[in-house]
């Protein structure tokens, strides 16, 4: 994969606490050069939109631990889509999954979905999941109307690996998390089924690429 094609495929993100506005700019102005989308916290969508207009625009719901009322998750998921953001990547509620309500995770999940006409992927965190949970979790996805399921938030122990990116995409197309740091990585995780990429290290993702190995 050139990297042209990758670049399509990878939603360049900065999500950490103490992310500022002049991070998030720079997070677009590498999107908009190698045609990467980009990921960002909530509170950045309208300059991130004014900004940039035509980068691809994610940001985030329940984030990062999933544990928001779902009536909070409603209202940020209304917010962030009426204030320009194209996409939006919800966790899920991992306490509750692992208590067995698996009724009330997806009724959650329905919520957000219901919510706005932009696509939604859910956060399973898998490093905390066992593969039972981790199936239930992409069943009640599923079962709630997600476009996407995503591995990780990149806020807990571990992050994506090609066996979880197997499991999930025998549900939905699945978004790949979490300490994805090279273009080998990256190819590792498209090989196992993944549609997306999500990394903070989206340039060196592509710079490993044989378009731009070609080109240094």
């Amino acid at each position: 994969m050139d990297e042209s094609e990758l670049a399509a495929r990878i939603d360049h993100t900065v999500l950490g606490p103490t992310t500022t506005v002049d991070d998030v700019e720079r997070v677009l102005d590498e999107a908009i050069e190698h045609g990467m989308n980009a990921c960002i916290p909530p509170c950045y969508v309208a300059e991130a939109v004014a900004y940039a207009p035509d980068v691809t625009l994610a940001t985030v719901v329940g984030f990062p631990h999933g544990q928001h009322s779902t009536a909070a998750k409603h209202g940020e998921a209304v917010d962030a889509w009426q204030t320009g953001a194209d996409e939006l990547d919800m966790v899920l509620n991992v306490g509750r999954l692992k208590a067995g309500d698996d009724e009330r995770v997806a009724a959650d999940i329905a919520e957000v979905v219901a919510a706005v006409p932009i696509p939604v992927k859910v956060i399973l965190e898998t490093a905390l999941l066992t593969d039972d949970e981790k199936r239930r979790a992409c069943e009640a996805a599923v079962e709630a109307g997600a476009d996407f399921v995503k591995t990780s938030t990149g806020f807990a122990d571990g992050g994506a690996t090609v066996a979880d990116v197997e499991l999930m995409a025998e549900y939905l197309p699945v978004k790949a998390s979490g300490g994805i740091g090279s273009y080998e990585d990256a190819m590792a995780m498209l090989d196992a089924g993944a549609e997306r990429i999500g990394a903070s290290s989206g340039v060196t993702i592509l710079d490993g690429a044989p378009e731009a190995a070609e080109e240094s």
